[in-house]
């Protein structure tokens, strides 16, 4: 059975939240291929819930351009579109280092503590036994566990959702991306800004990672 995706609240999720972060992840990490199509029965089995769960989790999905449906023809993983990569990346640059800087303001010592154990797995990011799905999925809960710290549901959500998109497109090249624990460390000192409570540095760092990513992207191309 597929282990159900959990975000480091510790709240009670309905089964729909469950269903939904579940897919949405196999969907960002690209576990559910670009183009393929979606089975409700096939998910819901997988996942032990029902269909009406998995049926709630893919609209959401439809809105957050993860899954597409057409007429007649059914429900499918949204491709990857190298270029949406510039949208992508405008939206980023404005709002990734507002996130970071109102984290480094508003954290509480459990975001403080939370951002504090995702150091200690970045410096093990060199490690030979960390394959370029486990740094992915390390990145997300990097840039997850920032924007919730900023505590405003509007730029949370609205960042995850870039987020996810933008992680779509990296893992879709990431057999040509040798750096990649290089650019999963540049969080290092992010992380230690907004845990210092420092919005202008962290601020800066946070524009210069999605530059950076933008930038990984192209030069891959």
């Amino acid at each position: 059975m597929q282990q159900m995706a959990t975000e480091p609240r510790g709240e009670e999720l309905s089964l729909a939240e469950r269903a939904y972060r579940a897919i949405r992840d196999q969907l960002v990490m690209l576990d559910i291929r670009p183009g393929a199509p979606i089975n409700e029965d096939q998910l819901a089995q997988s996942l032990g819930v029902g269909r009406t769960p998995v049926r709630e989790a893919l609209k959401r999905l439809q809105y957050e351009r993860l899954i597409t449906t057409y007429p007649r023809r059914g429900t499918f993983a949204t491709e990857v579109n190298i270029t949406d990569l510039a949208h992508i990346s405008e939206v980023r640059q404005e709002l990734e280092p507002l996130a970071a800087a109102q984290a480094a303001r508003r954290g509480t010592a459990i975001d403080r503590a939370t951002l504090t154990d995702l150091l200690r797995d970045l410096e093990s990011v060199d490690s030979p036994r960390r394959d370029a799905a486990e740094l992915m999925r390390l990145d997300l809960r990097v840039h997850r566990a920032t924007y919730a710290a900023t505590h405003n549901p509007y730029l949370e959500d609205t960042l995850v959702r870039h987020d996810n998109l933008a992680t779509r497109i990296w893992c879709l090249f990431i057999d040509r991306l040798p750096g990649m624990a290089g650019h999963v460390q540049e969080h290092k000192p992010l992380i230690e800004a907004i845990v210092a409570g420092d919005p202008d540095t962290a601020s800066r760092l946070a524009r210069s990672h999605v530059e950076g990513f933008e930038q990984a992207i192209r030069d891959a191309i």
